[in-house]
């Protein structure tokens, strides 16, 4: 297989690529964190509050970070309200939008589940988070050693079992066992956690092919020019924005970056350097218009040419210190 045939498969698997390393990533960050943070209490109601909190509030980070670095999160919610506000919209038009919504979505929510879903499964296949847990309300009526205390002293001592150090060597074969029980119960909840994201991820994709109006080709076809007409609107976007901003600057200063044969620059008045100091936010001007930055805004006002000096041309470098020039 060619460079170029490998570089092809690679972007048209690109999703899968993408959620296989985020899971890969979650599993060694599990295991870093599992290593150097975790570090049961051994003491009733801690346990339950201690190990619920490294199951769930990483994966619930883990889901907000993956809404967050999506792209089409912020392409979904960003200027949602003003499109609703300045358009007058039929009803079939509208549900096609809110399928459209429901659609982006649910893909969003799908990757974003990647990370704690595999969270929660590999924290669950290790054992230790769920033994901490739970070790207090194991079941273990069928142990005599254990009959004659009573529920609180019970629970306590449960509560202590995933620390080897505060177990009686009385108890230690009966904390092994208890312990080995817990750690089948997390084992098998991961796996079938699992099973049922697998079961669901496959009915899911399939429902969504089913009713999609495209055909296998053409829906490939379709990623593809998604995927192009992006990465070079990308591009082009840059190349706009960097020559729009050049505009502006040259209007600043009398001459653009990288200029090499500068025949006179322009020099800014305190209150040209004061209207672009200020905070830089995005300004609406209408429903049409906008300015991207104060320079934006000081250029769009047709200022004034200012003062203006004449420079002997080609004597100065592009690179020219600040302090040459006004020599």
């Amino acid at each position: 297989m060619s460079l170029s045939s490998l570089i092809a498969f690679l972007k048209s698997k690109e999703s899968i690529l993408f959620n296989a390393i985020v899971a890969l990533l979650t599993v060694g960050g599990q295991q870093l964190f599992s290593f150097f943070a975790f570090s049961c209490p051994c003491s009733p109601i801690d346990n339950l509050r201690y190990g619920l909190a490294f199951l769930g509030v990483p994966a619930l980070i883990l889901l907000i970070v993956g809404f967050v670095f999506n792209d089409n999160t912020w392409r979904l919610f960003t200027g949602s309200t003003y499109d609703f506000s300045i358009q007058e919209r039929s009803r079939q038009s509208l549900l096609i939008k809110y399928k459209l919504i429901c659609f982006v979505l649910g893909s969003i929510t799908g990757r974003a589940l990647v990370a704690p879903v595999t969270w929660l499964a590999v924290t669950l296949l290790n054992g230790s988070y769920y033994s901490c847990a739970a070790s207090e309300f194991a079941n273990v009526d069928h142990y005599d050693i254990l009959k004659n205390l009573s529920p609180d002293a019970r629970k306590f001592t449960l509560a202590q079992f995933p620390c080897a150090q505060l177990v009686p060597s009385n108890l230690s074969r009966v904390r092994e066992e208890v312990l080995l029980e817990l750690k089948y119960q997390s084992q098998v909840s991961g796996w079938l956690l699992i099973a049922s994201v697998a079961v669901i991820f496959f009915i899911t994709l399939c429902v969504a092919r089913c009713c999609s109006p495209l055909t296998y080709l053409h829906l490939r076809y379709w990623t593809s020019y998604v995927s192009n007409e992006q990465a070079l609107f990308d591009q082009a976007a840059d190349q706009h924005s960097k020559a729009f901003a050049m505009q502006n600057i040259k209007r600043f200063f009398g001459f653009s970056p990288g200029s090499k044969n500068i025949s006179e620059i322009r020099i800014p008045s305190r209150m040209d350097w004061k209207t672009i100091s200020g905070l830089d936010l995005l300004k609406v001007i209408n429903q049409d218009y906008c300015h991207y930055s104060l320079l934006h805004a000081w250029a769009d006002e047709d200022p004034m040419d200012g003062k203006v000096i004449s420079i002997d041309v080609g004597q100065v470098p592009v690179d020219a210190n600040p302090h040459t020039l006004s020599s």
